[in-house]
């Protein structure tokens, strides 16, 4: 079964007149006479020529769309446009039969939002094969850029008893009985005749963790699914997504933004330099989308043009103080274009205001630093000023937050003070703290969401089209 060669391999090449066994999936079959085969190597098909005559009738009648089909015979010249070489049949075994009418990948143009409900399915399509190659590409590419750097790989736990985030919005894990859960004597659910003896739930971020593994090796990173239990029906928000989350020792702010910097453009460039022809596909696509969106909607730059954009800028950094005052004074807020109007400083920016920033007012990716302590999590390093701490975001155009992260507080008293301020239980996290009180060491790290970057990378408006399988609100399909 494996003695077969890729379309793609067969496609890149100029040699003709040799002997090939290639199997895949019928996309068209026209004039009784020319297959359009496709084998997920690549969006282009290879044409298979048959002969009628040379075929058992009830063979040829399971020629269909949809149905995949082993084919031996000669790859040679093609005289037809479109195509340099073409399969010249000896040999064609039907493997699975396809009813073409009941086949829901119809050949007409079908709606993403269609193409959701077949999630199952949807992969046979260009634009979500052109999409997953290039998710593919841009893991590898993670796997790359922080090995090459001397990285640990860490495998942080996806069941914890912790909220990294302290946002409370998690999916439990129980064994119990949900009809007639266990109680203590005051009513509540008693998690102590759980499975893990305590309360649990699926991981929000392996941050903490991660920095566990940075106070033995130096540079770790994860890369792994986490869960949030928003309520958020968006075109942004998924309940199911997957983080990457480097914790490097012995690094300050300035340090992340530059490891941050350095490793989204090193991804954005091995897809440039991989992946061109599917880049090109999507950016085509794009443009054909862009077409029905009223002038003012439609992005200045094509895809190619905005990815370039990104490698060959340096990011403005600015702090988040510089920003507000920038905002403050903007157009669209004096003008009440704004959703969120700017009034003061303190106010956590919406996208609005971080796409502003990037493709209005600097034209550049922006890194925003030094946040409120308010906004922000418990676990920043505290800033002398009192009030802010050293965080980062990383802004991008068409997406806004692409990376968020901090230099961690180091100091164990600052982090246990603002701690107990914000009522996380310093008992809980006794592990987390060993850290400061075992060998501390100023460190950072910053977390991306994946899907983020592949929704930039693909020019694609859904973060539901970057994920095989989405997981959203009264959504679990497949």
């Amino acid at each position: 079964m494996s003695q077969r060669v890729k379309i793609k391999q067969i496609l890149l090449s100029d040699s003709t007149n040799y002997e090939v066994t290639v199997k895949g999936w019928i996309r068209t079959f026209r004039n009784n006479q020319f297959i359009a085969l496709n084998d997920g190597s690549t969006n282009n098909n290879l044409q298979v020529v048959v002969n009628e005559a040379d075929l058992d009738p009830a063979l040829f009648k399971r020629i269909t769309r949809g149905a995949s089909i082993a084919v031996t015979g000669e790859i040679i010249p093609s005289l037809g446009k479109g195509q340099k070489v073409e399969l010249k049949t000896k040999q064609l075994e039907i493997l699975g039969d396809c009813d073409a009418e009941a086949y829901p990948i119809q050949p007409q143009k079908q709606s993403l939002e269609f193409l959701r409900e077949i999630a199952h399915l949807r992969f046979r399509t260009n634009t979500f094969g052109a999409i997953f190659r290039l998710r593919h590409a841009l893991a590898f590419a993670v796997h790359k850029f922080f090995n090459e750097k001397g990285f640990v790989y860490l495998h942080t736990p996806v069941i914890t008893a912790s909220d990294a985030e302290g946002a409370g919005e998690m999916f439990r894990v129980t064994t119990l009985d949900l009809k007639n859960p266990p109680r203590t004597e005051n009513g509540d659910i008693d998690f102590k005749e759980d499975f893990f003896g305590r309360s649990t739930n699926l991981t929000v971020s392996g941050q903490l963790e991660g920095e566990l593994g940075a106070m033995a090796f130096g540079d770790i990173y994860t890369f792994g699914p986490t869960f949030r239990a928003e309520n958020s029906n968006t075109a942004r928000h998924l309940a199911e997504f997957w983080m990457i989350e480097p914790e490097m020792a012995f690094y300050d702010l300035k340090d992340n933004m530059d490891l941050a910097e350095e490793f989204i453009k090193y991804v954005i460039r091995y897809a440039l330099d991989n992946n061109r022809e599917d880049l090109d596909f999507l950016a085509q696509r794009l443009v054909e989308e862009e077409k029905n969106k009223p002038q003012a909607e439609r992005s200045e730059m094509g895809l190619i043009e905005k990815l370039e954009f990104v490698l060959n800028n340096e990011f403005v950094r600015i702090t988040y103080t510089e920003a507000i005052d920038i905002l403050k004074n903007s157009k669209p807020n004096k003008n009440k274009k704004f959703q969120y109007l700017v009034e003061e400083w303190g106010t956590d920016l919406q996208s609005e205001h971080e796409r502003y920033l990037v493709e209005k007012h600097f034209k550049k990716p922006v890194i925003l630093t030094d946040y409120p302590a308010a906004i922000k999590s418990f676990y920043m390093k505290q800033n002398d000023d009192g009030k802010t701490v050293r965080a980062m975001d990383i802004l991008f155009p068409g997406i806004g937050e692409i990376v968020g992260g901090s230099q961690r507080e180091e100091n164990y008293d600052k982090l246990v003070r603002r701690m107990n301020e914000l009522h996380i239980p310093v008992e809980e996290l006794y592990w987390y703290l060993d850290t400061r009180r075992f060998g501390t060491v100023p460190h950072a790290g910053f977390g991306l969401g994946f899907e983020r970057l592949v929704l930039f990378v693909t020019g694609m408006g859904n973060i539901r089209d970057v994920i095989p399988f989405p997981r959203t609100p009264k959504n679990a399909e497949f």
